[in-house]
């Protein structure tokens, strides 16, 4: 097949800027292993786009000047949330991963559990709070919670790579962690703990995705440690365990729950698709439309073991994105 020109860009203004250059640096170089022509733009914290240290200009409609196909490894908001995707559009050129719509529903937790909801996807119990709803009444908001039993983990409603997320084992704690959630988002989510192991499954294609052998996340902290910050990107904090060690038949619920909500969100491209697994009990968590990037991460690690080494699911990405530019441009708006 023929060398692309690819855009990468890393950074951006969220919190999740350091995570998202590693993940960015990582795609160049799996890129230009797969043959492609690769340019790295870097997002600022200020939102400036830079490419070679100068600022860049962009005019709505004549693409990205130079090259075939923009791979956005951006986390978080202004990069996962659909305005990134928005400005991208706006420009009229081809892009890796999820679109306006399932960008910004996927990045909403609320908004992305009263779906899976809707559709009756298995799910974690959850609530919803606004700042403004516990501001006004401290004391009724937490009742609220009391359906969730505890430990419950509370989180931003939109934001990534567990930033702000606070585990609250008692109902002293829930204050505090309510706190530290709204000092991200005015929205916060709290979930019921789940038991079980923390299974992850990675997707990709356009109208018909393909799942990854499933993943096990274990902590190296053992049942005394969860999921969090520290353990997502400290060496050592986790192992991912392929396949995961669970039964073949659960295995394949986990794939088809995988596929099923990739395809209920609206995503394409690309996703991870995070899920607890006790016993015959499969439950959805979330989905991550730009997961880590870098050739350890969970994404890319699972596509491995399933057969698909780092730079040829690069490549496959890029093409995906090609492919659906070139088919939506053949409609009329």
């Amino acid at each position: 097949m023929s060398s692309l020109s690819v855009a990468v860009l890393g950074g951006g203004r969220s919190s999740e800027h350091e995570v998202s250059l590693a993940s960015a640096a990582s795609v160049c170089s799996g890129l230009r292993a797969a043959g492609h022509e690769v340019a790295m733009i870097e997002i600022g914290r200020d939102g400036r786009w830079r490419s070679d240290g100068r600022p860049m200009a962009l005019e709505p409609g004549a693409g990205l000047p130079g090259h075939d196909v923009v791979f956005p490894a951006l986390h978080g908001p202004f990069g996962e949330d659909g305005t990134v995707q928005g400005l991208l559009e706006c420009l009229d050129v081809a892009y890796v991963g999820a679109g306006v719509l399932a960008s910004a529903l996927c990045m909403d937790k609320v908004v992305f559990k009263q779906l899976m909801e809707r559709e009756r996807l298995p799910q974690v119990a959850f609530e919803a709070l606004r700042v403004e709803r516990y501001r006004s009444d401290p004391e009724r908001s937490l009742q609220s919670l009391g359906v969730l039993g505890l430990p419950v983990f509370v989180k931003p409603a939109r934001l990534g790579s567990s930033v702000g997320i606070v585990r609250a084992s008692s109902p002293g704690e829930l204050p505090a962690a309510l706190e530290q959630a709204f000092e991200h988002d005015p929205l916060a989510i709290v979930e019921a703990a789940a038991s079980g192991l923390e299974v992850e499954c990675s997707v990709i294609g356009n109208g018909e995705p393909l799942a990854s052998q499933p993943g096990e996340i274990e902590l190296a902290h053992g049942d005394q440690g969860w999921y969090d910050y520290d353990a997502k990107y400290s060496p050592g904090g986790m192992r991912l365990i392929v396949p995961a060690r669970i039964p073949g038949h659960v295995r394949e619920r986990v794939r088809e729950l995988a596929v099923r909500t990739f395809l209920t969100t609206g995503c394409c491209g690309l996703a991870r698709v995070d899920f607890f697994v006790d016993g015959e009990t499969v439950l959805v968590n979330e989905l991550n439309t730009m997961p880590g990037f870098t050739e350890t991460s969970v994404f890319g690690s699972l596509f491995e073991a399933s057969g698909i080494p780092y730079p040829e699911l690069l490549d496959r990405l890029v093409r995906l994105a090609l492919e659906r530019h070139q088919t939506e441009r053949r409609y009329r708006y």
